[in-house]
C-alpha cells in the first residue's frame, strides 16, 4: 500500500496482519479521488484544507491520501489494536502528527467533535448496516458540517448505504440490493443527495451530500 498522489506521493503505508482490517485497495482508492476531483461537484476545493474524518480508520490511509492531496486535518476512530498500531506508524512516517487525531473509541458511539469535519470516509465491515447508524451517531456528536461529503464503500451486492433524497429534499424509493436472496432490510436512518456510485470488483463507492 502507498500514498497515491500529493504531498507524500508514493509513501508506503504499514497494514496490519490477519484479516480484522480489509485495507482499501490502492484502485479503489485512485477511483474515489477520481469521483471528488473530476466531479461537477467535486474538484480540488473539496480537499484543499478540509478537516477529514476517516470513521473505521485501519490504516488510515483514506484521510492520509486526503491530507496528501491538500485536507488541512485528519481524525480517525479505530478499536483494533493491531490496525491502531499501523495507524500511528502511519502517520509518524508521514510527519503529520499535528494534523492528526487518532481516537481509540468505536465510532458508533463517538465523543463530542470540537470541530465539525466536511469529508467523511466509510469503509465499514461489510453486511452490518454501519453507515446510516454511524453517520447519525456522528451527527448528534456535531462532526458533519453542514453539506458534508460521505464516501462510503460497501459491499458490491449491498443495497446503498443511506435513504436518497432529491434535490428538493423529497425522499425516493430505497435501493435494492441487486441480485440479493435475502429480505429487503428496513431503509437506512440516515438520508444524504447521491451524487456518484459505482462498482470495483467486489466493492461498491457511493458518494454522498449530507
Amino acid at each position: 500500500m502507498r500514498i497515491i498522489a500529493g504531498a507524500r506521493k508514493g509513501r508506503m503505508l504499514a497494514a496490519p496482519t490477519g484479516t480484522t482490517t480489509r485495507p482499501t485497495a490502492d484502485r479503489v482508492r485512485q477511483a474515489m479521488f477520481d469521483i471528488l476531483l473530476h466531479a461537477p461537484w467535486g474538484g480540488p476545493d473539496l480537499l484543499t484544507n478540509a478537516r477529514v474524518l476517516d470513521a473505521f480508520a485501519g490504516t488510515g490511509a483514506l484521510a492520509l491520501e486526503a491530507l496528501s492531496r491538500g485536507a488541512e486535518h485528519a481524525t480517525f476512530f479505530e478499536t483494533d489494536r493491531a490496525a491502531l498500531a499501523a495507524l500511528r506508524t502511519n502517520i509518524a512516517g508521514c510527519n503529520w502528527g499535528d494534523r492528526c487525531k487518532v481516537i481509540p473509541r468505536d465510532v458508533t458511539k463517538p465523543i463530542h467533535a470540537h470541530a465539525p469535519c466536511s469529508l467523511l470516509f466509510l469503509d465499514p465491515p461489510y453486511r452490518q448496516d454501519l453507515p446510516a447508524r454511524t453517520l447519525a451517531a456522528l451527527n448528534a456528536q456535531g462532526w458533519i458540517a453542514p453539506g458534508a461529503i460521505a464516501v462510503i464503500e460497501t459491499a458490491a451486492q449491498e443495497p446503498l448505504p443511506l435513504r436518497q433524497k432529491a434535490p428538493d429534499g423529497t425522499e425516493l424509493p430505497p435501493d435494492i440490493a441487486p441480485e440479493s436472496d435475502e429480505d429487503t432490510p428496513p431503509p437506512p436512518a440516515y438520508a444524504g443527495l447521491l451524487l456518484a456510485e459505482r462498482r470495483h470488483g467486489a466493492a461498491r463507492l457511493s458518494v454522498w451530500k449530507l
